[in-house]
């Protein structure tokens, strides 16, 4: 069992409670709106803080929350409101997590199976393999899956492939088994680069596979490039993603809201020939072949 204490701030003082909780013991930390402010575009990197901020720690059974809400009071005076104490009990995490993610299709061929279920019948199946230890970026996802999908169609038989923000790496290590020469998988966040690494060992894909943080991307272009992070940052990178593919390679781009497909695709348009978007849900995904120089 757990014991679990939150509390409501504001948007100045979030960071510096979840920074307290980790130092007085919280196991692990999180924040969620309290109010309804939707806050789809942080930058990569970035962490979202809404104006009014509910901070959750996690902390041992035997924790005195008392002492740990008395520390914080002290410490960020007339800061919170709507404090809550829970008991947690507990589960067994990975049979929870395999309940609600069964193998899963995407395209033509190409699958999704969580470790412990057998390779789906069908006799062409490429299978990614993924451990419950490492359910983010599972395929769930509409922009995940409109990635997937999109690949799954492509022949990239001795093409190279650049799966830009690769969180667990599911795009790059499936590019791979789909018949890819070579992949990178670049991301800011150490924990991806650690996901993507151990998702393409137990795929048995590394030794094709260069994990980097985007400033030390390998030179030259690239034949594929998929990139599945948020419209913003999208538009800000247009020209640093667009001399990392080579001309007519391809492009496609996703965690872009429907209503914001447009503004993307013309941030694009000034180096790809741009197809119109293709939706799942309320969530798109751009293509495009790269013009020649």
């Amino acid at each position: 069992m757990w014991r679990q204490l939150s509390v409501a701030t504001d948007q100045g003082t979030a960071e510096a409670v979840a920074d307290r909780l980790s130092d007085l013991g919280a196991l692990s930390v999180s924040l969620e709106d309290e109010g309804d402010q939707p806050l789809l575009e942080p930058k990569p990197g970035e962490t979202p803080i809404w104006n009014h901020t509910r901070v959750i720690g996690l902390f041992e059974a035997d924790k005195d929350l008392a002492a740990i809400r008395s520390d914080l009071i002290e410490h960020f005076p007339d800061r919170f409101d709507a404090w809550r104490e829970e008991e947690i009990q507990d589960q067994a995490w990975e049979r929870a997590w395999l309940e609600h993610f069964k193998p899963m299709p995407f395209g033509r061929r190409l699958w999704i199976v969580p470790t412990g279920y057998p390779a789906p019948e069908q006799e062409d199946a490429v299978c990614v393999s993924l451990d419950p230890g490492l359910a983010f970026g599972t395929g769930t996802h509409p922009t995940t899956a409109l990635c997937l999908e999109w690949l799954d169609g492509l022949d990239l038989r001795g093409k190279t492939v650049l799966d830009y923000g690769c969180g667990s790496g599911i795009l790059a290590v499936a590019a791979l088994l789909l018949g890819a020469d070579s992949a990178i998988g670049t991301d800011i966040d150490p924990q991806a680069l650690t996901a993507t690494e151990d998702n393409a060992r137990k795929n048995e894909v590394l030794e094709r596979l260069t994990i980097c943080h985007p400033k030390h991307l390998p030179a030259g272009p690239v034949d594929v490039l998929v990139a599945n992070i948020l419209a913003n940052p999208l538009i800000e990178l247009a020209e640093s993603l667009a001399v990392l593919v080579k001309p007519s390679g391809e492009l496609a781009l996703s965690g872009i809201l429907r209503e914001q497909a447009e503004a993307v695709k013309l941030a694009y348009q000034p180096w790809f020939e741009m197809n119109e978007p293709d939706f799942l849900e309320d969530w798109s995904r751009l293509s495009g072949i790269r013009r020649g120089d």
